[in-house]
Order: C-alpha cells, then sequence, then structure tokens
C-alpha cells in the first residue's frame, strides 16, 4: 500500500480499524455480490470486476459513515461505566443508518444494468440483512478498539502520574534534606560551640525543630498560618545566626488570621528565594517583611539587592508554590516586582480547600 495514502487513512481510521476493514473486504465482497449479482458474478469476468468495484465504493462510503456515526455515540457516553447504554445506542443508530445505506446500495447496483439488479424489496431485503449483521460485528470491533484504546491510554496516564508521584517524593526528598543548609547549619554550630555553648545548644534545639518539621510537612497538605510562623522563627533564627546582621525579617500578622491555612513550607520557599538571589551584608542587609492584609492574603516582601545571576521564577521553588495554589484555591498567587522591592501575595485558605476552577 503507498505510503502516502496509508497515511492519510490512519489519520481518520485508527490502525487496527483500517486492518479490520481491509480484512472484511475478501469476505464480504463476494458474499454482497453474490446476493446482488448471484452466480454471474463468479462466471463472468466483466461483471465480478464491475460488482467488485460498485461494492467497493459503496463499501467504503458505509464504512466512513457508520464510523462517524459510532464515533459520535462514545462521544456522547465515553465513560467505561455506560458501556451497556452506548452499544444499545450505537446499535440503534448503526441500524438506522444501516436500512438507508441498503436503500442505496440496491438503486446503486440497478444503475447498471449488466449487473441485472432491480431496484425491489426482494432486492433490499437480503443486503439488509447482510448488514445488520455486519453492523452487529462492526458495533462490536469498535467498542472492543475503543475500550482497548480507552485502557491503554488509562495505563500510560497512570504510568506518566506514578513517575510523576516518584519524582514529587524525590523533590521533596531533596528538599527536606537540604544538604547545603544542613552543612552551613553545622558549620556555624561549630563556630558556636567554642564562643558561646548556651547558644550552641538554643541552635540545636531549633535546628531539630526545623528538621522535624520538614520531615512531617509532606504528611498534612495544609498547616494553620500559626504554626507555619512558628516553624519560620526557628528556620529565621537559624538564618540569623548564619548572616548575623545581613540579614534582617519582621512579621505584622494579624492574629485573625492566624487559624487560615496554607501549604506547608510555604514560607520557607519564599525566604530560601529571597536569600538564593539577592546579596547582602552588614552595611546593606537583606529586609524581609511578613505581614497580612485586610482581604485575608499574606504578603511576604524584601528588598531587592540582586545577585550577579538574575533571578528565573520559572526554575525557583515559587514556581512549586504556583502550581500547589492552582490545585487548592481559584485565588491565584500574584508576584510583584519593582527595581527596589519583590513581594509574593498568597491567598489564605479557610478550613476546607476551595476547589478551583
Amino acid at each position: 500500500m503507498n505510503q502516502t495514502f496509508y497515511r492519510r487513512l490512519t489519520t481518520f481510521f485508527s490502525r487496527w480499524e483500517l486492518w479490520y476493514h481491509i480484512l472484511m473486504m475478501p469476505v464480504l465482497f463476494p458474499i454482497g455480490n453474490y446476493y446482488f449479482v448471484g452466480p454471474r458474478y463468479f462466471s463472468d469476468w466483466r461483471v465480478f470486476l464491475l460488482g467488485t468495484a460498485v461494492v467497493c465504493v459503496l463499501y467504503w462510503i458505509s464504512v466512513i459513515a457508520l464510523t462517524l456515526a459510532v464515533r459520535g455515540v462514545i462521544a456522547r457516553f465515553p465513560d467505561a461505566q455506560r458501556a451497556t447504554l452506548r452499544t444499545l445506542v450505537m446499535l440503534t443508530a448503526v441500524g438506522t443508518l444501516t436500512i438507508a445505506l441498503a436503500v442505496l446500495d440496491v438503486f446503486t447496483y440497478s444503475l447498471f444494468p449488466s449487473l441485472g439488479v432491480v431496484f425491489t424489496w426482494n432486492a433490499i431485503r437480503p443486503i439488509l440483512i447482510l448488514g445488520l449483521i455486519f453492523d452487529l460485528c462492526f458495533c462490536v470491533a469498535l467498542n472492543v478498539f475503543y475500550t482497548y484504546n480507552q485502557w491503554h491510554r488509562d495505563q500510560t496516564e497512570n504510568e506518566l502520574l506514578r513517575q510523576a508521584t516518584l519524582q514529587h517524593q524525590l523533590d521533596t526528598l531533596k528538599m527536606k534534606i537540604n544538604p547545603h543548609f544542613l552543612f552551613n547549619s553545622l558549620t556555624s554550630l561549630s563556630s558556636l560551640i567554642g564562643e558561646d555553648q548556651q547558644l550552641a545548644e538554643e541552635f540545636v534545639d531549633r535546628l531539630s525543630k526545623v528538621y522535624r518539621y520538614l520531615l512531617q510537612a509532606n504528611t498534612r497538605e495544609l498547616v494553620s498560618l500559626q504554626t507555619e510562623l512558628d516553624f519560620i522563627a526557628n528556620y529565621a533564627s537559624l538564618l540569623q545566626t548564619r548572616y548575623g546582621a545581613s540579614f534582617r525579617i519582621e512579621q505584622s500578622v494579624d492574629a485573625a488570621y492566624l487559624d487560615h491555612l496554607l501549604p506547608p513550607l510555604t514560607l520557607q520557599s519564599l525566604l530560601d528565594n529571597a536569600v538564593k538571589f539577592n546579596a547582602m551584608s552588614p552595611t546593606k542587609p537583606l529586609f524581609v517583611v511578613i505581614e497580612t492584609t485586610s482581604s485575608g492574603r499574606l504578603n511576604v516582601r524584601n528588598n531587592v539587592q540582586r545577585k550577579a545571576v538574575k533571578m528565573d521564577i520559572s526554575q525557583s521553588k515559587l514556581a512549586d508554590l504556583m502550581v500547589k495554589y492552582r490545585q487548592l484555591s481559584r485565588e491565584e498567587v500574584q508576584v510583584e516586582e519593582t527595581a527596589t522591592q519583590f513581594g509574593v501575595s498568597i491567598p489564605l485558605l479557610v478550613s476546607q480547600p476551595i476547589q478551583p476552577k
């Protein structure tokens, strides 16, 4: 079969549908022409060629029309749970269409006198019976193809979902372990032990609380703002121990919103972005402000002191946070950047997540 023609056919038919119809041709063509023409179809080569040409054209007209009808029914009843209803409606639609096609077939044959077919009910009846038998096979075959394709698509989606879940678990584990942060914290601890043992003990206590929270974060979809602020107090304290006067954090949170919810580690992600993409020094400290608004949003903003590498939001933890919020709320995470300020505004959620659009 010509490759170009084959590719065109497979844009309409699936590969399995196409080969099913091709394999049915040598079965149905002789049977159909025997009903129409009789023994002359096999004894007269001219009748054989003409009858085969006519039945070939009518066959593919019927196949295309029936395929469109079947696909319309499948689109109307796509669910696997409605397979019985889908099959009944499909048989009804295809049966009605078959009656019209049977009339067309006999009329077309009657246009060629050498075939000896008269346009009468007696001529229509055999092809109608044959067509209804073909319809039953056709509907069963298409339902099998559809069910197989649906199963294969579901298997593919499940595999992609499994891979995405494993990748998410790996990313979460990396975030929890965060060897760079742990190394810096241990380095700071090493310095404190020789300088101030009391402060070193407090540092270890905060570090243990931070990692306890990190390890428990994936067990909860949402946490209260109060819980997140308690964690961030310990986390920010570790950062301040490391950076000293170079890093400062302020909070202005309305107590009315402390019971509102947000994804765990939200504030850590925003603090990490601020630290990662901004330079800081004792003379030019990095200021981070956490505050609530009267509209029930939490704003985290910092002064802009960009490092040599410009921040790419699409590659930051902020991108993951934005994706997560799209699954939880109709309200979007808002990012605002000026020459001097970078701010992120996130909606605080009520007791139950708002279903996304």
